[in-house]
């Protein structure tokens, strides 16, 4: 490496595990209204008003390009980028109607896209898999204009929830400590158990539940309620597969966003927990 490179800040086994989890789901067959809505809930404080017409953007951590397939209709120019090149090769596949989309195999650290170009940026359950994550933010900000937003998705610390639940957390973590270290094949097939034993009966339990009349929002797996067999099973690899994982509070997120360089940085107060969005700080 010479002076002038940056290091990639990635975790070359959580690359390459991403990259097995999106060839094998790479989100085709998931039904068009549970994905509309998924992509609904990520995105419901992202302020398309204040974008420009034909916006350039990037989406930081594409995967499948299941969010970019959305953006790209809303927008004039959007960058998929990964570090994954089986990833990107799913995004290429689900994006090839998407005149618009370019395409590019990188690391956080050296995006290629000119420092203050451009109008809005995303990057949605990815900066927590990486080494510093607090880098990788600060990465995507550069390439901001001044007052351009960015939205952000990163796994909470359970800050909202009772101390049972991350008790409960703690135990599950240590799980995925264990698994995230086997081969792919092990990996998938132990999450998959995981999906069917867990996952889906919480969830259907949860919506037993609330079809009677009873609270399910605190809850383990409540959120997958009205979920697909199919998203579970993405899901449950994605949180049991992965090797590096960091979790954050709403309070250390605001803190890393406002040292990248953004302000009026805001909150949803409604699942996935928390999907923040900030401004590009004026220079």
């Amino acid at each position: 490496m010479t002076a002038l490179e940056k290091p990639a800040n990635i975790d070359p086994d959580t690359v390459a595990g991403f990259g097995e989890e999106w060839t094998a789901f790479d989100q085709s067959v998931l039904p068009e209204n549970e994905l509309q809505e998924l992509f609904f809930q990520y995105f419901r404080r992202f302020p398309w008003t204040d974008l420009p017409t034909n916006p350039a953007g990037f989406d930081l951590g594409c995967g499948s390009g299941r969010w970019a397939k959305f953006v790209a209709q809303k927008v004039g120019t959007l960058h998929c980028i990964d570090a994954s090149a089986a990833a990107l090769d799913v995004a290429k596949r689900n994006l090839q109607e998407a005149k618009n989309c370019e395409f590019h195999l990188s690391s956080v650290s050296q995006i290629p896209l000119p420092d203050g170009s451009m109008d809005f940026g995303y990057s949605l359950g990815v900066l927590h898999h990486i080494p510093d994550t607090q880098a990788g933010m600060m990465a995507c900000v550069a390439k901001l204009k001044p007052r351009a937003p960015f939205l952000v998705y990163l796994y909470y610390a359970f800050d909202n929830r009772p101390s049972w639940f991350r008790i409960l957390w703690r135990l599950t973590d240590a799980a995925r400590k264990v698994v995230a270290r086997f081969p792919f094949r092990l990996r998938y097939w132990l999450s998959q158990v995981i999906a069917t034993v867990v996952y889906f009966p919480l969830a259907r339990l949860a919506y037993l539940l609330e079809r009677i009349g009873l609270p399910v929002e605190g809850l383990p797996l409540s959120a997958y309620r009205c979920r697909s067999y199919y998203t579970m099973r993405t899901d449950a690899l994605d949180r049991f597969g992965t090797k590096v994982e960091h979790r954050f509070t709403q309070r250390e997120i605001r803190m890393m966003m406002e040292a990248a360089g953004l302000d009026q940085v805001s909150f949803s107060n409604e699942p996935p927990y928390w999907c923040a969005v900030g401004y590009r700080r004026q220079p």
